[in-house]
């Protein structure tokens, strides 16, 4: 193949996927082109392409073999295709046997919170998954946090997640521990099998086509797509990923349950919901109101169809 019959089906992929991707409300940066890895020419322009729509390396390296695999399977380049079969991601196959717990395909408003008072607190307000954010060095301190948080749930109907703590989480009783990609990489494969054996179901963070991928590997409970939109609470090594990718997440990654984070306001949650995500996390739009309470039954109203 020439390299203008490359350019020509990179050219076509954008053409196709700009409205989408590299509309004013969903833009970011075109990315440098990354080192290939493979030398056919669907892979060279899809990478070519999805760098320019404004992917990072790791997630158009991650489309541009997907976008190959799919030619191949179809016996036929599509360039208004965006690759969304499980099986071109490398997504099938998986042992059923070594999958986490499961938990609802729906996790409805989902409360990220700082302390046991917090969880007990929208818990009670009728928030039905809560998770504990409890940030210590101290281990005598997460140790009785994680309780407490755990025995604020008794007498609700929420699902409680600890936020990266999962010896605190098993040894509590905890309904789930939610894990970050560093956190998950840093797991070994024996702490892993041992929050699977203890019953707790698992939360992934991911922030694009990679780290779904990856946290794919571990079969995890729920998947967390995002940050949507620019958030101030932590530093994210990613940009906001806007509705259109988390549109294309969901697509991909439907069989599991989902749930959609970063920034997300109860104007946004209409959008947010039309993707086909059964779950929205909130911070500020908890935290920071002047009423929680009434904030809550708000946005529990929000997640009304």
């Amino acid at each position: 193949m020439t390299e203008q019959y490359i350019t020509d089906m990179a050219q076509a992929i954008v053409a196709a996927h700009s409205a989408t991707f590299a509309s004013e409300n969903s833009r970011l940066p075109a990315q440098p082109t990354p080192s290939a890895t493979s030398a056919e020419a669907v892979y060279l322009a899809a990478l070519q392409a999805c760098s320019e729509l404004g992917f990072i390396a790791i997630d158009a390296e991650c489309l541009a073999q997907a976008w190959q695999h799919q030619t191949k399977r179809t016996g036929q380049f599509d360039a208004a295709h965006w690759p969304d079969a499980p099986q071109d991601f490398g997504l099938t196959g998986a042992d059923p046997k070594l999958a986490f717990p499961a938990c609802p395909r729906a996790l409805g408003l989902y409360g990220v919170l700082p302390t046991a008072e917090w969880v007990g607190r929208m818990a009670r307000a009728g928030v039905p998954t809560v998770q504990l954010r409890f940030k210590s060095e101290d281990p005598d301190a997460i140790r009785r946090e994680v309780r407490a948080a755990v025995a604020a749930v008794q007498g609700t109907n929420a699902h409680l997640f600890i936020n990266d703590h999962w010896q605190a989480a098993i040894d509590a009783g905890a309904y789930g521990v939610h894990v970050g990609q560093e956190d998950l990489d840093a797991l070994q494969g024996s702490q892993l099998d041992a929050i699977r054996a203890s019953g707790l179901r698992l939360g992934v963070s991911t922030h694009g086509y990679a780290e779904m991928v990856r946290a794919h590997a571990v079969q995890p409970s729920y998947i967390a797509l995002g940050a949507v939109f620019p958030t101030t609470l932590k530093k994210m090594a990613t940009a906001p990923q806007g509705v259109a990718r988390l549109q294309a997440y969901v697509r991909l990654m439907q069989q599991y349950p989902l749930v959609a984070i970063g920034g997300i306001s109860a104007e946004q949650f209409p959008d947010i919901l039309a993707t086909g995500v059964g779950s929205i996390a909130v911070v500020r739009a908890l935290v920071n109101a002047a009423d929680p309470e009434g904030a809550a039954a708000h946005l529990l109203d929000c997640m009304q169809p």
